[in-house]
């Protein structure tokens, strides 16, 4: 054998740090107590709808699941009131932006992404032998002008998550015009609506987004069902996008790719509209006891439109993660996107709120 035994790529890889899980750190610690606010999930539990849809399904995982996962795109399309030939479903949003990458992206070419924004994007294009191309923001806003002028004959895909993950904030409606008018027409377009239905009650959030791929066909729109509905757990996203794009993404995503319970879980939680309303309302109250306490700290934060607040410490984000461990607080330190005092902070119930703000007292002081 010539060469490497690996890919190539991967002597450039760098893998993705997940957030700590919750039994890592009580081994660690020995803490009777821990509550992780690190990883965005929904700490309200699943839809009712959702799970007792999983129960009723259980006794059927000795088959497959429907490869096409005909049902629950059949709902998905009424729901959005799209065409079913547009959407294509896959393990959870991460899963969906992998197969992105594969299908689309030759050694070579180049994705533009904002800076800090989701490491999928650049680790996906890395493996596949492309270049990222990040843009930082400007001030607490994306710099859409720098987006459109980093765009060149090697650019294949542009990422915008919307709302931005891990700082909250969002692409308004005119930004978004502006973004698809500057770019040129072969570049797919990746709007990241991971948190759309957290963000979608904001007049300045852009509306109708699902519609955007009859007017613009290269253009891929990405939601998920682990954040509001609270079934991270079983894994399940999709895309809304053009039927020619759909018809080849389709083609190479892994068959079994979506697995019974997150099907039937997913098409569950469609109808489950009490449960969002509720998981929203909540939210809202948690985004505000966090805003509130960094102001009484004086600290300065991004305003949030998702369900965490990206706010900085003051102080190195690693030396404060690893303190609030110690106190059986997980959350995400800034210094892995190279934001070396900032820190995520997931929203959850208002005792784990309460639990946050003693900690944070504590290691501040």
């Amino acid at each position: 054998m010539s060469g490497s035994l690996f890919r190539k790529e991967l002597e450039f890889f760098r893998p993705y740090v997940q957030g700590k899980p919750i039994e890592a750190v009580r081994r660690e610690y020995g803490l009777s107590r821990i509550e992780k606010l690190a990883s965005n999930e929904n700490q309200f539990g699943p839809s009712p709808l959702a799970l007792e849809a999983m129960r009723e399904e259980l006794e059927n995982i000795n088959f497959y699941p429907d490869g096409s996962c005909f049902e629950l795109v059949g709902a998905l399309a009424g729901h959005l009131n799209v065409s079913p030939d547009s959407l294509v479903i896959g393990n959870g949003g991460e899963g969906l932006l992998w197969l992105i990458s594969m299908a689309f992206l030759n050694a070579g070419e180049e994705i533009i992404t904002s800076e800090p924004s989701f490491d999928i994007y650049s680790m996906s294009a890395v493996f596949m032998g492309a270049k990222p191309v990040k843009t930082p923001l400007r001030g607490q806003r994306f710099d859409i002008d720098a987006l459109i002028g980093r765009a060149n004959e090697r650019t294949k895909i542009l990422y915008l998550a919307n709302p931005n993950n891990p700082t909250g904030h969002i692409a308004s409606r005119e930004e978004v015009d502006n973004l698809i008018k500057g770019i040129p027409e072969d570049v797919i377009l990746v709007l990241d609506e991971a948190y759309h239905e957290f963000a979608s009650a904001f007049p300045d959030y852009p509306e109708n987004s699902a519609s955007l791929p009859e007017k613009r066909p290269n253009t891929i729109v990405l939601r998920t069902f682990s954040k509001i509905y609270g079934i991270a757990g079983v894994r399940a996203g999709y895309l809304i996008t053009s039927p020619l794009l759909a018809g080849k993404l389709n083609a190479v995503r892994q068959v079994f790719g979506v697995n019974r319970l997150a099907q039937v879980a997913a098409k569950a939680a469609l109808k489950d509209s009490a449960y969002l309303r509720r998981i929203v309302l909540e939210n809202r109250g948690a985004v505000a006891f966090l805003t509130e306490y960094f102001d009484r700290r004086g600290l300065e934060y991004f305003p949030s439109y998702a369900n965490f607040v990206w706010v900085n410490t003051g102080r190195d984000s690693k030396t404060v993660f690893e303190e609030l461990q110690r106190k059986g607080l997980i959350v995400r330190p800034g210094y892995l996107w190279g934001w070396k005092e900032w820190l995520r902070v997931s929203t959850g119930t208002p005792e784990q709120m309460a639990f946050f703000a003693d900690k944070m007292d504590e290691v501040l002081a």
